[in-house]
């Protein structure tokens, strides 16, 4: 058997070309795919100026200890 390891590979001219131009038209074919997708929809915002509501410090001050221990941090 041949020990493959110390042949050399010869690349022509021709070849690079052909292969940089597949890669080129496969960018733009992917970039052309990807630019014609729809964009998500999303749900309006509610109007503002938003309706204010009276927090209790203490409440919140337990909610967010009680997250912090269950979420881990």
């Amino acid at each position: 058997m041949k020990d493959k390891t110390n042949e050399a590979v010869v690349h022509s001219r021709r070849s690079m070309v052909t292969g940089s131009a597949a890669l080129l038209l496969g960018g733009v074919a992917g970039g052309a795919g990807l630019a014609a997708a729809a964009a998500p929809q999303h749900a309006p915002a509610p109007p503002l100026p938003w309706k204010w509501t009276k927090l209790d410090p203490d409440e919140a001050g337990r909610r967010a200890y009680r997250s912090y221990l269950e979420n881990k941090g």
